[in-house]
């Protein structure tokens, strides 16, 4: 028998802090344990993995989609394998992109060529209590995040009062049976509650799987009856590039974003400082930060994700020309 992985699954509507929890896992992480990162991110650019931090990481990006639907199911499903082939962590972190419905990872992680080496631990669902309800309002991804999570993860708690964190809990009620809570700000939980201190069984001996057998296989999931064709939204995402002399121009270009789009967030250079800028729901936070390792190819870039609707109204923006469109 050889050993298993431990899997947590990271969800939460876009701009709700799993960067931020996932960076806080990291920290606390035992240096004699073996930790790997799937990072899943709806837009063309990765721009949550230049923001995570850490010495050596073994870690994996899928973009351009979400890894829960057919769009990128099969470099999800390559990836799994090469996990468990080569890599064979202690723990697998995968932080889902903001629009997922991970309904079917339960599934993905036991499928046969698996032979039970992936062991689905906890689903941690974070909230931004301040933005929820508008999320909820209006995309279906909220929904079923709730209803697959195993932890929720009320976060962000100082930007909302009483009254919005009552409501809160009593939305998630109603599509969850039993829910458990944590309330907190910058997604501080109690991690040694949660992650497992040894690994928790062991599994059956990979099949030698040749690179065309396992296209076959990943061929048929394609076309089995009820996966997952499209994201639960219509959403779509645009990156631009942004290009400022100082902190007051990319104000004023901030300022600009729809109030329609889901999320924005990039990377920008103003002056001799570098920025974060992270807008959620219409709401824009512009934060000064250091020079990560790798994050050159996503400067001065800036992904927008919204509806068909709201990306008509960035359309009318006199923003700097667009690098890429899906």
């Amino acid at each position: 028998m050889e050993g298993t992985t431990d899997v947590f699954l990271i969800t939460g509507f876009l701009g709700s802090g799993k960067t931020t929890f996932l960076n806080r896992i990291i920290r606390a992480f035992p240096e004699d344990r073996k930790l790997m990162i799937l990072m899943n991110e709806f837009g063309d650019l990765g721009v949550d993995g230049a923001l995570v931090t850490g010495d050596d990481l073994d870690m994996l990006e899928i973009s351009k989609g979400s890894i829960f639907c057919v769009c990128v199911k099969t470099d999800f499903i390559k990836g799994l394998m090469d996990i468990a082939r080569n890599k064979q962590p202690d723990i697998l972190l995968i932080e889902a992109t903001g629009v997922a419905n991970p309904t079917d990872l339960k599934k993905d992680l036991q499928l046969s060529i698996f032979k039970g080496r992936f062991q689905l631990m906890e689903q941690f669902c974070l909230i931004d209590a301040a933005n929820f309800e508008d999320a909820y309002d209006t995309f279906t991804s909220v929904e079923k995040q709730i209803e697959n999570a195993t932890l929720f993860i009320l976060n962000k708690i100082d930007t909302a009062d009483e009254a919005t964190i009552a409501r809160v809990r009593q939305i998630v009620a109603r599509h969850h049976p039993s829910p458990e809570f944590i309330e907190t700000a910058y997604a501080d939980i109690p991690l040694e509650k949660y992650l497992p201190t040894a690994p928790q069984g062991s599994g059956g001996q990979l099949p030698d799987i040749s690179t065309e057998e396992l296209e076959r296989f990943i061929g048929g999931l394609m076309t089995a009856p009820g996966i997952s064709m499209m994201p639960p939204d219509q959403l779509l995402s645009r990156t631009l590039e942004w290009s400022v002399g100082n902190v007051d121009g990319l104000r004023v270009l901030a300022a600009k974003i729809p109030a329609g789009i889901a999320r924005a967030k990039g990377i920008v250079q103003a002056g001799e400082d570098v920025y974060l800028i992270n807008c959620v729901m219409g709401k824009t936070e512009l934060e000064k930060i250091k020079r990560h390792k790798g994050p050159d190819a996503l400067l001065n870039k800036v992904v927008f994700i919204g509806t068909p609707e709201a990306m008509q109204q960035l359309d009318t923006v006199d923003f700097n020309r667009t690098l890429h469109r899906d």
